[in-house]
């Protein structure tokens, strides 16, 4: 019977681990560059606002789903408001980089990023060299043209 109890409360657990995070008034949201999640909220949202667009989006996805989306580091805010026009959560919003298999290669006062996981390749990083990324993203062009049988 205590081995039932535990398994099932073992599964709630990671059940509720795995769960959209629910936006709390006030508390910091964060989310990494060029990745998206689920927020939900309590009240049906009319309009959603972002401090500055260049940081992160948000989109409703229904009225008590919001998709927030990292554009570039830095920190701005979230307002959302009901269809009356009065706010249902205000809060800040942190854009953070995902640092995990993420290898930085200096050369010189030029910048480099790699994704090794395993094997390292060139990804597309703010801050990194104009000309390594220009190489990375005309990579993966021709990757995907060869894949469209251009």
């Amino acid at each position: 019977m205590i081995r039932k109890s535990l398994a099932v409360l073992t599964c709630l657990l990671t059940v509720c681990a795995s769960a959209p995070s629910a936006l709390a008034e006030g508390a910091p949201v964060s989310v990494k560059v060029n990745m998206a999640r689920i927020l939900r909220i309590n009240a049906p949202a009319a309009t959603v606002i972002i401090g500055n667009p260049g940081i992160a989006d948000v989109t409703i996805q229904d009225p008590q789903t919001l998709v927030l989306t990292g554009r570039s580091y830095g920190q701005t805010n979230l307002i959302v408001l009901d269809g009356m026009g009065n706010p249902i959560a205000d809060t800040l919003v942190e854009v953070v980089q995902d640092l995990a298999n993420v290898v930085t290669v200096y050369m010189g006062d030029k910048r480099g990023t790699l994704a090794c996981s395993p094997v390292c390749q060139s990804i597309i990083m703010l801050g990194d060299d104009s000309d390594f990324t220009s190489d990375a993203v005309g990579s993966a062009s021709t990757v995907s043209a060869m894949a469209a049988g251009n």
